[in-house]
């Protein structure tokens, strides 16, 4: 009885110092470290708010007023909305673990359209808005049909609408450029998006406006509805999603349909921003709004990141580029930094993803 009973005891013991070491571990995982991983976890938009916060002060002990200028701070804004924009309609599509190829050559195309239907076919500047966010639309459409209902991957899917839209482009508007006198002189509405207004010394556009209201909208729908519920949610984990009773192909379908729209929004805008209609104009679109978007702390891998830190992405990469110009620097100095800022971004995510909880 006694060897039975000290057995007994030396199993509570051991059960005892068991559970005395799960609870040690759990303690680990509750120290300063952790509680950051969990901020950033919580809050992705944090880490790129941090770097444009230190960024901004960096830039100005440097410069000084010649970067606190009201003109320099309103230029950093005119420079980065169209990135802005197209970085939004960028962030849809990734928080579904997608990626969208096609982004700047929507917008180009749905400027064109804007401006052909306008001079070529003397449709009313209104209507040919109307059409070229159509356009926009309906190329959305198309890659989340073909993502959806087809499963062929994002990445396939856009590369090949990229060229495809690309090459409609330069087809249907024979490479040529509609001047920006003759759109003030016939359809100045074309140049909204470039119409100037003075606030306490600052100049703003009408396309800075647009792109700030735009992210707060998007920021709002994505964290107070079901539908944004939805995006992140597919996101994360799409079969887990579709058993929850998700429509995740109407969700996506939506998604891609938005993304085209608010291209097409960029196209608009971006007439106002150059004042001319050009097929060669955002070439680089694409790749400066996935800068934007992995920068703003949104995972390539979807489900996590906040749409306001695809804003703040883009306001890094404009306060970088102003303020190495400023500084007299080479204009490689400024791609080799955003080089480093998006691998630094991506193994901040992957760091946070692989510790916190």
């Amino acid at each position: 009885m006694s060897e039975s009973a000290s057995k007994g005891q030396d199993y509570e013991s051991s059960l005892s110092g068991a559970s005395q070491s799960v609870a040690q571990f759990e303690d680990t995982r509750k120290g300063l470290v952790h509680k950051i991983q969990h901020a950033l976890h919580v809050t992705p938009s944090l880490v790129p708010l941090i770097v444009l916060l230190l960024s901004i002060v960096v830039f100005g002990v440097l410069l000084g007023s010649k970067f606190f200028s009201p003109f320099a701070l309103t230029l950093i804004l005119q420079q980065v909305q169209i990135v802005g924009i197209l970085a939004a309609a960028q962030s849809l599509v990734i928080l579904t673990a997608g990626i969208d190829l096609s982004v700047g050559a929507i917008m180009v195309l749905s400027s064109v359209v804007m401006g052909q239907f306008t001079f070529r076919y003397g449709i009313p500047a209104p209507i040919s808005i109307v059409c070229g966010l159509a356009c926009g639309t309906l190329c959305g459409f198309l890659n989340g049909w073909l993502v959806a209902k087809i499963k062929l991957p994002p990445f396939i899917v856009t590369l090949g609408m990229w060229q495809i839209v690309l090459a409609t482009n330069f087809l249907y508007s024979a490479n040529e450029t509609i001047r920006a006198q003759d759109i003030e002189a016939n359809a100045p509405l074309l140049q909204a998006f470039g119409w100037k207004f003075s606030v306490g010394g600052a100049v703003f556009t009408i396309g800075v406006v647009f792109m700030v209201l735009l992210i707060l909208i998007l920021t709002y729908v994505l964290r107070q509805t079901a539908w944004g519920r939805h995006v992140y949610a597919i996101g994360d984990d799409k079969e887990a999603a579709e058993l929850s009773g998700v429509q995740t192909d109407r969700v996506l379908i939506s998604v891609y349909m938005l993304s085209g729209l608010i291209c097409a929004f960029a196209g608009w805008a971006i007439i106002g921003r150059i004042g001319s209609v050009s097929p060669t104009s955002g070439q680089l679109g694409n790749i400066e709004s996935i800068t934007a978007v992995v920068i703003g702390g949104i995972s390539l891998f979807g489900g996590r990141g906040s749409i306001l830190g695809s804003l703040f992405g883009a306001l890094i990469v404009g306060v970088f580029t102003l303020g190495l110009r400023l500084l007299g620097a080479d204009a490689q100095w400024t791609y080799l930094l955003i080089g480093v800022l998006i691998i630094g971004a991506v193994a901040v995510d992957q760091w946070i993803r692989k510790v916190s909880v």
